[in-house]
């Protein structure tokens, strides 16, 4: 009995004594890896943390919904939005969120997605255009425009941006969105370009990608919408664009403004080519 005793013991010595040798070897490799691996940089960790959040983006949720809107009777004449025509034919939505904003002739405007969508509510459902553009972002009709805009784009997901430019009133609105990009002032004497002027700036964690050109797959215009990690909000590019002046404290251009409208107009042919990832995810 006490053989039996004494040779488990030794037994068990023998396999602490082994393991603490395997120990001892692994953690001699670890070290040796990590000496020669390259340290994270900022944008990798981001990048990394997105790629985290890609499988669960509540942004699911919005495309359900505006999927849901687009089919189903509503508003004072009770009508989907079916027969809507946002730039290649009523009714189709494949491969439109990467061609806006653009010319409509029976608005005889450039209009970006947002802008024509609520110009199918008031047309085909009997809402009322004025007042949808007066209400606040993420509240009622608003809300409603977001969510369609959010399935929309994900039915472009993956194609590339290639905004047309023969109408004159086309390349009229890029000009002036140009313009305005560049265009300094406030009391921070801040311009579009102040951040997104020139390639390698950031502010805080936050890299700033350069759209005077494109920028790149999936950056910049060619990720909005977005789900707003930090808020718990979806945001359209009408949203983007007005929180882009209260952060340069300038007065906030309202909804479907010219200006918000030729600015991503601007955004929009200078990011031709670049891979649409819409809606994504941020911080």
């Amino acid at each position: 009995m006490r053989h039996s005793i004494a040779a488990r013991y030794t037994e068990h010595t023998g396999d602490m004594a082994r393991m603490k040798t395997l120990t001892l070897a692994l953690a001699a490799l670890l070290a040796a890896t990590a000496a020669h691996a390259q340290p994270k940089s900022t944008a990798d960790g981001i990048a990394e943390y997105r790629k985290m959040l890609e499988d669960g983006n509540p942004a699911d949720l919005f495309e359900a919904k505006g999927e849901d809107l687009w089919k189903k009777k509503r508003g004072p004449l009770n009508a989907s939005l079916e027969k809507c025509d946002l730039g290649k034919g009523p009714g189709v939505v494949k491969g439109v969120f990467v061609e806006l904003p653009r010319w409509f002739e029976d608005t005889k405007k450039v209009q970006d997605l947002e802008t024509r969508l609520v110009t199918c509510m008031e047309k085909l459902q009997g809402f009322n255009a004025a007042e949808i553009a007066k209400t606040p972002f993420g509240r009622g009709e608003q809300a409603n425009v977001t969510a369609l805009a959010t399935w929309i784009a994900a039915e472009s997901r993956g194609m590339r941006f290639n905004l047309p430019q023969k109408h004159i009133e086309e390349r009229k609105s890029y000009e002036i969105g140009k313009r305005v990009f560049y265009f300094r002032g406030g009391p921070m004497d801040f311009s579009c370009a102040s951040c997104h002027g020139e390639a390698d700036k950031r502010i805080r964690l936050q890299d700033l990608p350069d759209l005077t050109k494109n920028p790149g797959d999936g950056i910049g215009f060619a990720a909005w919408p977005a789900y707003r990690v930090s808020n718990g909000q979806m945001w359209s590019m009408q949203l983007r664009l007005n929180d882009c002046y209260r952060q340069q404290r300038f007065p906030y251009p309202g909804f479907g403004s010219e200006v918000t409208i030729s600015v991503a107009t601007y955004m929009g042919v200078n990011a031709k080519g670049a891979k649409s990832i819409a809606p994504a995810i941020k911080r």
